[in-house]
Formats: C-alpha cells, structure tokens, sequence
C-alpha cells in the first residue's frame, strides 16, 4: 500500500492543545548506578543472552507499575 492510499480522515488535526497535553518522550532518560545481586540471580538473568540489564529494567518497571499510585 502506498501513503497516499491511507485513509487519515479520521484522524483530526492536531493543534495547539494537543502540545500543550504532550508529555515527556518516551522512554524515560536512564540513570547509570551500581548495583549487587545475587550471583545466581544475575546467572539467570546472563543465562538468557544479551540484554540482562534491560531485563532488570524491565522487571522492576513491571513490580513498580503494579503497585498502587504515589506521589513519585
């Protein structure tokens, strides 16, 4: 398909209350720190190829996300 075969009608226009409701870009800016874990929990983590730290990342998003809502 082609863009000019979509149909965007639809969709309205955006306009200035649109950016002024705009919030911050997604993902949110890391922070580098140090941490110490268990020797077999990081195992596990390693164990399941590249990318351990954004599984640790997204591990504690998933345990902060389901706790109830507080002044952050």
């Amino acid at each position: 398909m082609k863009d000019a075969d979509i149909d965007y009608s639809d969709i309205p226009p955006l306009d200035k209350s649109f950016f002024t409701k705009a919030t911050a870009a997604w993902p949110p800016v890391k922070k580098q720190l140090t941490i110490r874990l268990d020797a077999d929990v990081l195992a596990w983590l390693k164990g399941n190829g590249k990318g351990y730290q954004t599984r640790i990342n997204r591990i504690l998003r998933v345990v902060m996300e389901s706790q109830p809502s507080r002044s952050r």
